[in-house]
Protein backbone atom coordinates (compact mmCIF):
# COMPACT_ATOMS: atom_id res chain seq x y z
CA UNK A 1 0.00 0.00 0.00
CA UNK A 2 1.06 3.67 -0.56
CA UNK A 3 0.69 5.61 2.52
CA UNK A 4 1.46 9.34 3.06
CA UNK A 5 0.96 11.85 6.33
CA UNK A 6 0.82 15.29 5.87
CA UNK A 7 0.90 17.90 8.62
CA UNK A 8 -0.18 21.82 8.09
CA UNK A 9 3.90 22.48 7.89
CA UNK A 10 4.98 19.30 5.89
CA UNK A 11 4.94 15.65 5.16
CA UNK A 12 5.93 13.44 7.46
CA UNK A 13 5.76 10.12 5.37
CA UNK A 14 5.85 8.89 1.92
CA UNK A 15 6.11 5.29 1.65
CA UNK A 16 4.93 2.12 -0.75
CA UNK A 17 4.83 -1.27 0.57
CA UNK A 18 3.17 -1.09 3.57
CA UNK A 19 1.45 -4.23 4.84
CA UNK A 20 -0.66 -2.81 7.19
CA UNK A 21 -1.28 0.77 9.16
CA UNK A 22 -3.11 0.80 12.35
CA UNK A 23 -4.44 4.12 13.61
CA UNK A 24 -6.10 5.49 16.39
CA UNK A 25 -9.86 5.93 15.46
CA UNK A 26 -12.78 7.94 17.90
CA UNK A 27 -14.27 4.58 18.47
CA UNK A 28 -10.53 2.76 19.06
CA UNK A 29 -7.56 1.60 17.80
CA UNK A 30 -8.38 -0.28 13.68
CA UNK A 31 -6.40 -1.16 11.15
CA UNK A 32 -5.69 -1.07 7.05
CA UNK A 33 -4.94 -4.31 5.48
CA UNK A 34 -4.33 -4.60 1.68
CA UNK A 35 -7.17 -4.43 -0.52
CA UNK A 36 -9.00 -2.61 2.15
CA UNK A 37 -12.57 -1.08 1.15
CA UNK A 38 -12.63 2.13 0.59
CA UNK A 39 -12.94 4.34 3.81
CA UNK A 40 -12.70 7.70 5.24
CA UNK A 41 -12.37 8.49 9.44
CA UNK A 42 -11.43 10.78 11.59
CA UNK A 43 -8.43 9.70 13.66
CA UNK A 44 -7.75 10.76 17.58
CA UNK A 45 -4.91 11.23 19.90
CA UNK A 46 -2.90 8.65 19.58
CA UNK A 47 0.10 6.85 17.55
CA UNK A 48 0.24 5.51 13.82
CA UNK A 49 2.03 2.42 12.79
CA UNK A 50 3.15 1.31 9.84
CA UNK A 51 4.03 -1.81 9.32
CA UNK A 52 6.41 -3.14 5.70
CA UNK A 53 8.56 -6.09 5.20
CA UNK A 54 11.60 -4.30 6.41
CA UNK A 55 10.22 -2.52 9.62
CA UNK A 56 8.03 -0.75 11.85
CA UNK A 57 7.60 3.17 12.21
CA UNK A 58 5.09 4.98 14.49
CA UNK A 59 4.03 8.63 14.62
CA UNK A 60 1.98 10.22 17.42
CA UNK A 61 -0.42 12.92 16.40
CA UNK A 62 -3.28 14.66 18.16
CA UNK A 63 -5.96 14.29 15.16
CA UNK A 64 -6.77 13.51 11.92
CA UNK A 65 -8.88 12.24 8.94
CA UNK A 66 -7.98 9.36 6.98
CA UNK A 67 -8.79 8.52 3.71
CA UNK A 68 -8.06 4.71 1.81
CA UNK A 69 -8.84 4.21 -1.87
CA UNK A 70 -7.23 1.65 -3.89
CA UNK A 71 -4.43 0.31 -1.68
CA UNK A 72 -3.52 4.46 -1.23
CA UNK A 73 -3.53 6.10 2.23
CA UNK A 74 -3.88 9.93 2.93
CA UNK A 75 -3.68 10.77 6.22
CA UNK A 76 -4.05 14.53 7.34
CA UNK A 77 -3.26 15.35 10.71
CA UNK A 78 -2.43 17.91 13.63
Amino acid sequence: MKVKIISPEKTIYQGEGASLLQLPGIDGSFEILNNHAPIISVLTKGTIRIVTKEKEEKFKINSGVVECSNNTIQILVQ
